[in-house]
């Protein structure tokens, strides 16, 4: 038998309301004489209070109606259809099962009680209830219905045990689809397929079943532990932690989730200061803490991917190439698809001057990644930068890194500057002097001003005339209005600061 599952439980929440609006003509057509005008003031109270929608105030005044008035079913009836309303089926079944004490023939309360305990998976007694009304009424169309659910459900979640004992895990999963729909209260429906989600893997899934579990079992911090150690499985630190927090709230004595809690608050902690490190460009203490954060989980893949990713990216902005391709090469190795690595792979590769290399690596981001903008723009740089390589490269020159500060770079050029200044050099040699000594002075204007540094970094030269408009010819430096031979000869004073 297949039930329309959704339609089924908007009818029952349906019927929760007509159902007061019934009771309410009920009790104002058979009302208790000589009720006592108090509790006959709370009961008005409470009425108004549900028409309203204020449940949890409205349930106030019907606990005062109970005390006042304990012998009366429809107070108790009234009370526990709030209950109802405000999901809590568990303080409402005693008051239903109270009203069958008190009246024996209110089918209305019957059914509802019915309804509880089939959606608590108390399928035996709910049958009971409902089997119950069709004695008195055997019509009742609403009864029937549930009386007829009882069967095919019970089948359902044997077959689903079957499963689960063979680990066919799906087979189990599809089976207890329309009994948790159904029987939603029923916890160890949702932790069958909870175990049969986490089985397979599908974490996620694992956690929307526990924590439904959370709330229906009081105190239940074993619920708690579970969803932060899949949480922490699936490498979210943040929500590990609130879980984890949750459990110690309803015991701060509580051992594993106490142990659990003090691992991952550190290691969220690391990864917070990482990636805060990272955004600093402050790379050393990069990879410093991404060395901790190995320490302190060097197991579980999820933590380990990120953290050396963190030692992928920042070693390679450090221009540490060995480093950086060692934690690149590591992180593409668990994660083939990770295309932040291999950017970083490839920028390492291009500190390193291996301009093939580099395009490889971009040209592989771009087959899983086609419109990431940062590959793009690499591939267009590391073409340019090979390019480039064929011709002048101004950091050769002086014999720096490509990350050399700009007081690095001066303190190259007038080492250099002295050994070949043209005045030291005869002969066939003052020739080639006179072009080395051409050369420095534009590494060294190339490299010492920030803007032009930046041209040639993306894979231009600034004093390339190709680059320039209008085309002219001779030396590339002279284009810049600078000579560094000035107007006559070879008699000058050059500049080296």
């Amino acid at each position: 038998m297949i039930w329309n599952v959704p339609d089924y439980w908007t009818r029952f929440v349906r019927s929760l309301t007509i159902l007061m609006l019934t009771v309410d003509i009920y009790y104002s057509n058979n009302a208790v004489e000589g009720l006592n005008p108090e509790v006959e003031q709370h009961l008005e109270m409470g009425k108004k209070l549900l028409a309203a929608g204020q449940l949890a105030d409205a349930l106030s005044h019907y606990h005062a109606a109970v005390e006042g008035d304990p012998d009366n079913y429809l107070t108790y009836f009234k009370r526990a259809t709030v209950y109802l309303a405000l999901g809590k089926s568990k303080s409402a079944l005693p008051d239903l099962s109270r009203v069958v004490e008190l009246k024996p023939d209110f089918t209305a309360a019957r059914l509802q009680r019915g309804n509880v305990l089939l959606k608590q998976g108390k399928l035996d007694q709910a049958f009971e209830d409902f089997t119950e009304v069709l004695d008195k009424d055997p019509n009742h169309h609403e009864a029937r219905e549930r009386a007829d659910m009882i069967t095919p459900l019970t089948e359902n979640i044997e077959t689903a045990k079957a499963y689960y004992e063979n680990h066919d895990y799906q087979a189990a999963i599809s089976a207890l689809e329309q009994p948790i729909e159904l029987c939603p209260w029923d916890t160890d429906l949702r932790e069958m397929r909870a175990d049969c989600y986490e089985a397979q893997g599908e974490l996620f899934k694992a956690i929307n079943d526990i924590k439904p579990m959370a709330k229906l079992i009081p105190d239940n911090t074993d619920a708690y532990l579970r969803m932060s150690l899949l949480h922490y499985q699936m490498g979210e630190e943040e929500d590990s932690l609130l879980q984890i927090r949750e459990c110690l709230k309803l015991d701060p004595d509580h051992k594993e989730c106490f142990s659990h809690y003090k691992k991952v608050k550190k290691l969220a902690k690391q990864l917070a200061s990482a990636q805060e490190y990272r955004n600093s460009q402050a790379y050393e203490e990069c990879t410093g803490k991404a060395e901790q954060i190995l320490k302190t989980e060097p197991d579980l893949v999820s933590f380990v991917i990120r953290a050396k990713q963190f030692l992928c990216h920042c070693h390679s902005k450090l221009s540490a190439v060995s480093e950086a391709l060692k934690y690149c090469r590591e992180v593409i190795h668990l994660d083939p698809q990770n295309v932040d690595a291999m950017i970083d792979k490839a920028e390492a590769h291009l500190a390193d001057e291996d301009y093939e290399a580099a395009i490889r690596e971009y040209q592989g981001a771009q087959e899983i990644d086609g419109d990431n903008r940062r590959v793009h723009e690499g591939l267009q740089r590391a073409q340019k930068l090979q390019k480039q390589s064929q011709k002048r490269d101004y950091y050769k020159i002086l014999g720096v890194k490509r990350n050399a500060k700009k007081k690095e770079i001066l303190k190259a050029y007038r080492k250099l500057a002295v050994i070949w200044h043209p005045d030291k050099h005869d002969g066939p040699e003052k020739e080639k002097a006179q072009k080395m000594f051409i050369d420095l002075a534009a590494a060294k204007e190339v490299l010492t001003n920030p803007e032009k540094r930046q041209q040639f970094d993306a894979g231009e030269d600034p004093l390339d005339p190709e680059s320039q408009q209008g085309g002219h010819h001779g030396h590339p430096f002279f284009h810049q209005g600078f000579n560094p031979f000035g107007s006559g000869g070879f008699s000058f004073k050059f500049n080296f600061n």
